[in-house]
């Protein structure tokens, strides 16, 4: 067997791996389009969570009728709120250069 058969055979081999891998017509699924869909929806809820808590942190201050315990959790509950919120932010960008880098973005 010649050197160059061997090499073309493991050429062709990974070639039509990574076509199965990166959804080519091997496998008919496409990586890249499902992990995008999976990472905004799941951010999508995340923020979605987030909103709430601090709709909820703002309820909890209505209702308080003064007492400045029940104030300060209010405030504190739509501080985390707003944290989560920039946090979800962050990570769907970093997530999003780091497919574009990997060339996964759809």
């Amino acid at each position: 067997m010649n050197i160059l058969n061997i090499v073309a055979d493991a050429k062709s081999g990974l070639t039509s791996g990574l076509n199965m891998v990166s959804g080519g017509a091997a496998s008919g699924v496409d990586v890249s389009s499902t992990i995008s869909k999976i990472t905004t929806f799941l951010f999508a809820l995340i923020g979605i969570v987030a909103v709430f808590v601090i709709i909820l942190g703002g309820f909890n201050m209505m209702i308080s009728s003064g007492d400045p315990g029940k104030v300060k959790k209010g405030k504190d509950t739509i501080l985390w709120g707003i944290i989560g919120l920039i946090v979800t932010i962050l990570a769907y960008a970093i997530v999003n250069f780091v497919l574009g880098q990997l060339g996964l973005n759809a």
